[in-house]
Protein backbone atom coordinates (compact mmCIF):
# COMPACT_ATOMS: atom_id res chain seq x y z
CA UNK A 1 0.00 0.00 0.00
CA UNK A 2 2.78 2.47 0.42
CA UNK A 3 4.78 1.88 -2.25
CA UNK A 4 1.17 2.51 -4.27
CA UNK A 5 0.95 5.67 -2.17
CA UNK A 6 4.49 6.86 -3.59
CA UNK A 7 3.48 6.07 -6.97
CA UNK A 8 0.94 8.58 -7.00
CA UNK A 9 2.95 10.92 -4.77
CA UNK A 10 5.53 10.17 -7.40
CA UNK A 11 3.88 12.01 -10.19
CA UNK A 12 4.91 15.07 -9.89
CA UNK A 13 7.75 16.41 -10.25
CA UNK A 14 8.66 18.97 -7.39
CA UNK A 15 11.55 21.86 -7.59
CA UNK A 16 11.59 24.72 -4.51
CA UNK A 17 8.01 23.44 -3.73
CA UNK A 18 6.84 24.20 -7.23
CA UNK A 19 4.88 21.56 -8.97
CA UNK A 20 6.13 20.91 -12.56
CA UNK A 21 4.40 17.73 -13.17
CA UNK A 22 1.29 18.12 -11.31
CA UNK A 23 -1.59 15.38 -10.99
CA UNK A 24 -3.88 15.87 -13.93
CA UNK A 25 -7.15 13.72 -14.75
CA UNK A 26 -7.01 11.12 -17.57
CA UNK A 27 -9.59 12.69 -19.59
CA UNK A 28 -8.44 13.32 -23.51
CA UNK A 29 -10.68 16.19 -23.85
CA UNK A 30 -11.17 15.37 -27.75
CA UNK A 31 -7.76 16.38 -27.98
CA UNK A 32 -6.66 15.90 -31.64
CA UNK A 33 -3.31 14.63 -32.79
CA UNK A 34 -0.57 16.71 -34.03
CA UNK A 35 1.89 16.72 -37.15
CA UNK A 36 5.42 16.77 -35.21
CA UNK A 37 6.14 16.64 -31.83
CA UNK A 38 4.42 18.43 -28.55
CA UNK A 39 7.11 21.11 -27.95
CA UNK A 40 5.30 22.56 -24.45
CA UNK A 41 2.85 22.37 -21.96
CA UNK A 42 3.83 18.66 -21.65
CA UNK A 43 1.22 17.64 -18.80
CA UNK A 44 -2.27 18.86 -20.37
CA UNK A 45 -4.84 16.37 -22.36
CA UNK A 46 -3.73 14.26 -24.98
CA UNK A 47 -4.79 12.70 -27.63
CA UNK A 48 -6.75 9.09 -27.33
CA UNK A 49 -4.24 7.94 -30.80
CA UNK A 50 -0.98 7.97 -31.98
CA UNK A 51 -0.64 7.30 -35.50
CA UNK A 52 1.18 3.97 -36.15
CA UNK A 53 1.07 3.08 -32.58
CA UNK A 54 -0.93 0.52 -30.58
CA UNK A 55 -2.58 2.63 -27.88
CA UNK A 56 -3.37 0.61 -24.44
CA UNK A 57 -5.30 0.53 -21.37
CA UNK A 58 -3.93 -0.40 -18.01
CA UNK A 59 -5.70 -3.54 -18.37
CA UNK A 60 -4.07 -4.40 -21.85
CA UNK A 61 -0.44 -3.18 -20.25
CA UNK A 62 -1.14 -5.30 -17.18
CA UNK A 63 -1.11 -8.12 -19.31
CA UNK A 64 1.82 -7.37 -21.36
CA UNK A 65 3.54 -6.89 -18.45
CA UNK A 66 2.64 -10.09 -16.67
CA UNK A 67 3.51 -12.34 -20.06
CA UNK A 68 6.75 -10.45 -20.46
CA UNK A 69 5.43 -10.31 -24.20
CA UNK A 70 6.98 -6.71 -24.43
CA UNK A 71 10.02 -4.07 -23.34
CA UNK A 72 8.26 -1.04 -20.67
CA UNK A 73 9.85 2.01 -21.07
CA UNK A 74 9.55 4.69 -18.54
CA UNK A 75 10.53 8.45 -19.82
CA UNK A 76 9.30 10.50 -16.66
CA UNK A 77 11.57 13.87 -16.68
CA UNK A 78 13.97 13.81 -14.08
CA UNK A 79 16.16 17.49 -13.44
CA UNK A 80 19.39 17.29 -12.82
CA UNK A 81 21.12 17.62 -9.62
CA UNK A 82 21.36 21.07 -8.46
CA UNK A 83 25.19 22.32 -7.21
CA UNK A 84 25.01 22.60 -3.74
CA UNK A 85 27.27 23.83 -0.77
CA UNK A 86 29.53 21.07 -0.07
CA UNK A 87 27.63 18.98 2.98
CA UNK A 88 24.50 19.93 1.62
CA UNK A 89 22.04 17.00 2.10
CA UNK A 90 20.08 16.30 -1.54
CA UNK A 91 17.37 14.34 -2.07
CA UNK A 92 16.19 12.78 -5.27
CA UNK A 93 12.54 12.45 -5.52
CA UNK A 94 11.87 8.90 -5.57
CA UNK A 95 10.34 7.08 -9.21
CA UNK A 96 7.89 4.26 -8.02
CA UNK A 97 7.79 2.77 -11.70
CA UNK A 98 6.13 -0.70 -13.67
CA UNK A 99 8.46 -3.15 -12.28
CA UNK A 100 10.76 -4.19 -14.52
CA UNK A 101 10.56 -0.94 -16.53
CA UNK A 102 13.64 1.01 -18.05
CA UNK A 103 13.12 4.60 -16.77
CA UNK A 104 15.33 6.60 -20.11
CA UNK A 105 14.76 10.19 -18.60
CA UNK A 106 14.34 13.40 -20.25
CA UNK A 107 13.45 11.65 -24.08
CA UNK A 108 10.39 12.76 -24.27
CA UNK A 109 10.92 16.35 -24.93
CA UNK A 110 9.57 17.71 -28.09
CA UNK A 111 13.69 19.01 -29.17
CA UNK A 112 15.96 16.48 -28.38
CA UNK A 113 20.24 17.79 -28.16
CA UNK A 114 22.13 15.05 -29.75
CA UNK A 115 23.68 13.58 -26.84
CA UNK A 116 20.00 12.41 -25.81
CA UNK A 117 19.20 11.40 -29.41
CA UNK A 118 21.94 9.05 -28.55
CA UNK A 119 21.43 7.96 -25.29
CA UNK A 120 17.82 7.38 -26.22
CA UNK A 121 18.84 5.17 -29.40
CA UNK A 122 20.97 3.46 -27.50
CA UNK A 123 18.87 2.59 -24.84
CA UNK A 124 15.99 1.24 -26.84
CA UNK A 125 18.82 -0.98 -28.92
CA UNK A 126 20.07 -2.21 -25.24
CA UNK A 127 16.53 -3.06 -24.07
CA UNK A 128 15.96 -4.68 -27.46
CA UNK A 129 18.62 -6.33 -28.03
CA UNK A 130 18.60 -4.38 -31.62
CA UNK A 131 15.28 -5.85 -32.49
CA UNK A 132 13.44 -3.04 -34.22
CA UNK A 133 10.27 -5.53 -34.39
CA UNK A 134 10.38 -5.99 -30.56
CA UNK A 135 7.35 -4.79 -29.10
CA UNK A 136 8.31 -1.72 -26.71
CA UNK A 137 5.60 0.18 -24.48
CA UNK A 138 6.17 3.96 -23.54
CA UNK A 139 4.85 5.36 -20.90
CA UNK A 140 5.22 8.19 -17.89
CA UNK A 141 1.98 9.68 -16.02
CA UNK A 142 -1.69 10.49 -17.51
CA UNK A 143 -1.82 13.36 -19.73
CA UNK A 144 1.82 13.75 -20.26
CA UNK A 145 3.16 14.18 -23.50
CA UNK A 146 6.43 12.75 -22.96
CA UNK A 147 5.25 9.42 -23.48
CA UNK A 148 3.62 10.28 -26.81
CA UNK A 149 6.71 12.31 -27.54
CA UNK A 150 9.13 9.36 -27.19
CA UNK A 151 6.59 6.27 -28.83
CA UNK A 152 6.39 8.83 -31.62
CA UNK A 153 10.36 9.58 -32.00
CA UNK A 154 10.79 5.46 -31.59
CA UNK A 155 8.72 4.65 -34.49
CA UNK A 156 10.76 7.38 -36.45
CA UNK A 157 13.66 5.25 -35.39
CA UNK A 158 12.85 2.27 -37.26
CA UNK A 159 10.75 0.24 -34.54
CA UNK A 160 8.02 -1.53 -35.68
CA UNK A 161 5.97 -2.17 -32.89
CA UNK A 162 5.29 0.78 -30.78
CA UNK A 163 2.65 0.36 -27.73
CA UNK A 164 1.26 3.51 -26.15
CA UNK A 165 0.55 3.54 -22.62
CA UNK A 166 -0.95 7.04 -21.54
CA UNK A 167 -2.26 6.37 -18.30
CA UNK A 168 1.15 5.71 -17.43
CA UNK A 169 2.20 5.00 -13.60
CA UNK A 170 -1.01 6.97 -12.31
CA UNK A 171 -3.27 4.47 -14.03
CA UNK A 172 -1.28 1.32 -12.64
CA UNK A 173 -1.05 2.62 -9.18
CA UNK A 174 -4.66 3.74 -9.88
CA UNK A 175 -5.31 -0.53 -10.32
CA UNK A 176 -3.02 -1.36 -7.65
CA UNK A 177 -0.63 -3.38 -9.70
CA UNK A 178 2.74 -3.64 -7.88
CA UNK A 179 5.69 -0.87 -8.26
CA UNK A 180 9.28 -0.66 -8.28
CA UNK A 181 11.44 2.00 -7.05
CA UNK A 182 13.90 2.73 -9.89
CA UNK A 183 16.74 4.58 -10.65
CA UNK A 184 16.94 6.49 -14.02
CA UNK A 185 19.71 5.15 -16.85
CA UNK A 186 22.24 7.86 -16.66
CA UNK A 187 22.05 10.69 -19.23
CA UNK A 188 25.19 12.22 -20.73
CA UNK A 189 27.04 14.18 -18.68
CA UNK A 190 25.14 13.02 -15.18
CA UNK A 191 28.01 11.97 -12.74
CA UNK A 192 27.51 7.75 -11.35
Amino acid sequence: MIERLAARLSSGVLIGGLALFPLQSHADDGVGEIQGYRLDDYRSAVPATLAGARVIDTGEAEKLWKEKAAVFIDVLPRPPKPKLPEGTIYREKLRYTIPGSIWLVDVGYGALPPEMEIYFKDGLKRVTAGDAARSVVFFCLSNCWMSWNAAKRAMHYGYSNVIWYPEGTDGWADAELPVEEKQPEPRPGDNP
